[in-house]
């Protein structure tokens, strides 16, 4: 082996450097996998993300008379794929690491499996955030600002899943879940011309 170090072998804490963790709750699959794109490029394994392209030995002439051997294994690729399997498997939720881990897998089919899983739940994704963002009320929030947030939050989710909220959409259902207490400030940015949020 190369006795200089391989930039992938000396990240020692994955969640310092990917600080979501994945899972089907948050539906922050596009943002988690972009992090982890750039993660892999920087430290050069993003070829492990991708199906691996096994190259034949040349075959010399005097190979041809005799039954060909396999080539041998290549482990410096058999470790960096076991270290982006661990970067995977240490940024996502226990529930989705049940669904997707396999003993003898690869990184590759690791992370095809975890696009699958999000991309093909896209409509099903879209309806339970909209579900989910028409009942955010303020009421469930300690503050104004952690209710703003949520909302966010729930925009940001949508536009994950190909449903993105304009601004008007957003402003409308924040107003939509403000209390009493609120009700004047409410009708005076619904009043606004032109409105806040064009």
């Amino acid at each position: 082996m190369d006795s200089k170090l391989h930039p992938a072998v000396t990240v020692s804490n994955i969640m310092n450097l990917i600080p979501i963790t994945l899972d089907n709750e948050t539906g922050q699959y596009v943002s988690w996998s972009t992090l982890f794109k750039i993660h892999c490029r920087a430290y050069q394994v993003y070829d492990h993300l991708q199906p691996r392209i096994i190259t034949p030995p040349a075959i010399s002439s005097s190979d041809v008379t005799n039954q060909p051997t396999p080539p041998p294994a290549d482990e410096l690729w058999d470790r960096l794929n076991a270290i982006v399997l661990q970067w995977i498997y240490g940024t996502i939720s226990l529930d989705l690491l049940n669904t997707i881990l396999k003993p003898t897998t690869t990184a590759h089919e690791a992370w095809t499996t975890l696009e699958t899983l999000f991309q093909d739940n896209k409509s099903s994704r879209c309806i339970y955030l909209t579900q989910k963002l028409n009942n955010t009320r303020l009421d469930n929030f300690d503050n104004m600002a952690a209710y703003c947030q949520e909302i966010k939050v729930l925009a940001d989710q949508l536009a994950n899943v190909d449903a993105p909220l304009t601004n008007e959409k957003m402003v409308q259902q924040l107003i939509a879940g403000l209390n009493e207490q609120y009700e004047g400030i409410a009708m005076l940015i619904s009043n606004l011309t032109p409105p806040i949020f064009s």
